[in-house]
């Protein structure tokens, strides 16, 4: 008879299993621990959340604080709630169907239009790399003071190596990555209280909309593709789709409930991120009467006179935590992009490498940052038709969908998000080219 010593031992779970085993046992009803019991649930939403906060958000919205002061913030606001409705319609289409946004416009739609969307949602991935890459590489240059091309360089290592926490499954990754959105949202904690904002103005422009002539339409459409990111509709709804499998339709109600806190809190967190910096510009740069700052770099170098040091510093880590975290983010999403429209698999280090590749070469090409990350976001917003519309379509379907349908309301709700960004997209398209 074998002693005791001599069974093999068990493997000990790991992270992801620990998650998954105690959130099905939520889910089913057997288990409850007050709030604890959101925690398994905490992640998808947080790594969607931080491509709402990356570099492309500080160069819109530093541009639009500066020129306008708080005018367009409104536009941050109501941005972030149409963001909340997607991110959730993302969400519940993977959790319904166990299947991703493109995997089902595959599925679905004639091929000759799912190689048209591929090839759009590839150019909008790529966009959105060279304003995250770009970013990161210019926080370092901040930070550090070294060339940029240099920085490019340690942006595509330090990206690399946390890539690689895929490799150990999904909950590390999870944690990697809101610990990055933390450190945005702490900087911008500081930084709201460094600048003191006029309160006043800030609550009347939330709710307020206007508009002041058609730059300031163009910073609107670029904060608009900044705030709702058509890469992240797919990646939420592969981040879903088989975290916690069930087919009982009571039950994937319940997990929703748990997924929409998950929206909340992220985007809740991202879109205090977003408004703290139009109101940290609109604060020191348009109140000063400096409302030509127009880049990343004459922002963090003016700051340091108006705010004091700490302020440069706190904005340059801010800025490359959100840098490196959202093109991590983008480079998964492209992933999910190619395997859902093609049904075809790259190891992810060389997904990574190809879309680095363009960033570079804007880089040692001596492009200028900010504007390539303004006109980047602009380039996004019109790439979210093609991701929202099918999106509502599919999760309007009651067969696809079963009792997570969506209600009447959600529906026209995400019809009028779409279409406002249309709108906003052809206003633009005219003020450009037939406009005075």
């Amino acid at each position: 008879m074998n002693s005791p010593a001599d069974k093999p031992e068990c493997a000990p779970e790991s992270s992801d299993q620990k998650t998954i085993s105690v959130a099905s046992r939520i889910v089913i009803g057997k288990e409850r621990k007050g709030f604890m019991r959101l925690l398994p649930f905490l992640g998808p939403a947080f790594i969607a959340s931080i491509a709402y906060v990356d570099p492309g958000n500080f160069a819109t919205n530093i541009q639009g604080g500066a020129q306008f002061g708080y005018t367009l913030l409104w536009v941050v606001v109501s941005s972030n709630l149409m963001a909340m409705l997607i991110q959730s319609l993302s969400a519940k289409l993977g959790i319904a169907t166990g299947r991703n946004l493109a995997e089902l416009c595959r599925d679905h739609f004639p091929r000759p239009i799912v190689w048209a969307m591929w090839v759009i949602m590839e150019l909008v991935a790529i966009a959105t790399d060279l304003a995250e890459f770009i970013g990161a590489a210019v926080g370092f240059n901040l930070l550090f003071g070294m060339p940029l091309g240099i920085a490019g360089l340690l942006t595509a290592v330090v990206t690399f190596l946390i890539l690689a926490l895929q490799s150990r499954g999904f909950r590390p990754m999870e944690a990697v990555i809101t610990a990055l959105l933390g450190v945005i949202a702490l900087c911008y904690v500081v930084e709201t209280f460094l600048d003191k904002p006029d309160w006043k103005q800030v609550a009347f422009h939330a709710v307020v909309p206007q508009f002041a002539g058609a730059e300031s339409i163009l910073l609107a459409t670029g904060i608009l593709g900044a705030t709702i990111m058509p890469h992240v509709i797919f990646l939420h709804s592969s981040l879903t789709q088989g975290r916690i499998v069930t087919s009982d339709q009571e039950q994937k109600r319940r997990l929703f409930s748990f997924e929409m806190v998950d929206i909340i809190v992220a985007m809740g967190v991202a879109g205090f991120v977003n408004a703290a910096m139009l109101i940290m510009a609109a604060a020191t740069f348009n109140r000063q009467g400096l409302s030509q700052i127009a880049t990343i770099e004459e922002a963090h170098r003016t700051l340091e006179p108006l705010l004091g040091a700490a302020a440069g510093w706190v904005f340059a880590i801010s800025l490359l935590a959100a840098g490196l975290a959202s093109t991590t983010v983008g480079t998964m999403a492209g992933q999910v992009i190619m395997q859902g429209f093609l049904h075809r698999h790259i190891p992810i280090w060389l997904r990574r490498l190809i879309t680095v590749v363009p960033s570079l070469v804007v880089i040692f090409l001596g492009f200028d940052p900010t504007r390539t990350l303004v006109m980047s976001q602009v380039v996004l917003s019109f790439g979210l038709p093609f991701a929202i519309i099918p999106l509502v379509i599919f999760t309007a379907r009651k067969g696809l969908m079963g009792t997570l349908v969506n209600w009447r309301v959600t529906t026209v709700l995400a019809w009028l998000v779409t279409a406002l960004v249309i709108s906003l997209n052809f206003y633009l398209l005219y003020q450009i080219f037939l406009g005075a």
